[in-house]
């Protein structure tokens, strides 16, 4: 015979999986190392740098 199990820690612990797995894929889909964030800042600050000093004063 099949012993009893407790559906709120079987319910509990699907949904514990479940949170798990999404939250694996949001850090493969947005996380960015430190070092990436800063290229691309300093890469940002290098560009507006460069289009300030190309305007044109009227």
């Amino acid at each position: 015979m099949v012993s009893p199990i407790n559906l709120n820690k079987a319910r509990k612990e699907r949904a514990r999986t479940r949170k798990k797995a999404q939250s694996e894929e949001n850090a493969l889909r947005f996380g960015r190392t430190k070092a990436e964030k800063e290229a691309s800042r300093s890469e940002a600050e290098k560009t507006a740098r460069a289009l300030d000093a190309h305007k044109r004063e009227t």
